[in-house]
């Protein structure tokens, strides 16, 4: 993407719409950061602020750790473009995101994985397990949704949603992992919650020992707990810092 290109975008939008392109750029760079990525599968997807029912979401062929503020395709809830872009748009993808947008106004964005632990306890019959503080906050607010194929079926959607409910967290069985937050920050520490909970339960699966779950009343007071260490900010406590760190490596995703 061209700084030609990039100021003509910014001149076209709004300075809140460009602000959530810039933290959504940062979100799939940190994706790829942690090797959460996919190739150029899978998507995150930020709403628009705004009257208007739109949406951005990854310039298509490009790597998570090529996306710019600019390269992000705007599109509403059918996924058609309403500002013009040289890049496709995932139609397998946007299946699941505009779900779930559609569905929960509560949602400023959609996070979607493929990774190796995802996949993994997303194929286990129990699913999360309370194995580690990690698992305990997403498994306040999780649902499951079992696999129907390549999600290209405008007909899964509403078991999709069902699934979802009213939780954070749903595990996409033989697929993957979803999170959805107020903001892409609240967004994106859910994932980073509950990959690191599934990494961490196939780590202590495979050493062969007996495991220790963690007490159900505890899991039952958890959430009065998260509230107290975020104090309701959620992800934005370590939002800055993130960005912090990836201007240190590559301050690219702002153009």
């Amino acid at each position: 993407m061209t700084e030609t290109a990039n100021l003509n975008v910014k001149a076209s939008v709004s300075d809140e719409e460009w602000q959530t392109r810039v933290d959504l750029a940062a979100c799939y760079r940190l994706i790829a950061m942690h090797g959460w990525d996919d190739l150029v599968f899978t998507h995150i997807s930020a709403r628009v602020p705004g009257p208007d029912e739109h949406f951005l979401i990854n310039a298509y062929g490009l790597m998570f750790e090529e996306m710019t503020a600019s390269s992000l395709v705007k599109v509403d809830l059918n996924g058609r473009k309403v500002l013009d872009s040289p890049y496709p748009v995932n139609p397998a993808g946007f299946t699941i995101h505009s779900a779930v947008h559609e569905a929960r106004t509560d949602v400023g964005c959609v996070l979607h994985t493929h990774t190796r632990a995802g996949i993994a306890v997303s194929a286990q019959a129990d699913g999360l397990r309370p194995l580690s503080q990690n698992s305990l906050f997403p498994l306040i607010s999780i649902g499951y949704h079992d696999y129907e194929g390549v999600a290209l079926n405008e007909d899964e959607k509403p078991r999709l949603v069902a699934d979802l409910g009213s939780n954070n967290f749903l595990i996409l069985r033989n697929h993957g992992l979803l999170a959805v937050g107020r903001s892409i920050a609240d967004a994106f520490l859910g994932m980073y919650l509950l990959e690191s909970a599934c990494q961490i339960q196939l780590m202590a699966q495979s050493s062969g020992a007996t495991l220790v779950e963690v007490d159900e009343r505890i899991l039952s007071g958890i959430a009065a707990q998260a509230e107290e260490v975020t104090k309701g900010l959620g992800g934005q406590l370590a939002w800055p810092g993130l960005l912090r760190k990836l201007d240190r490596r590559d301050s690219s995703f702002r153009d």
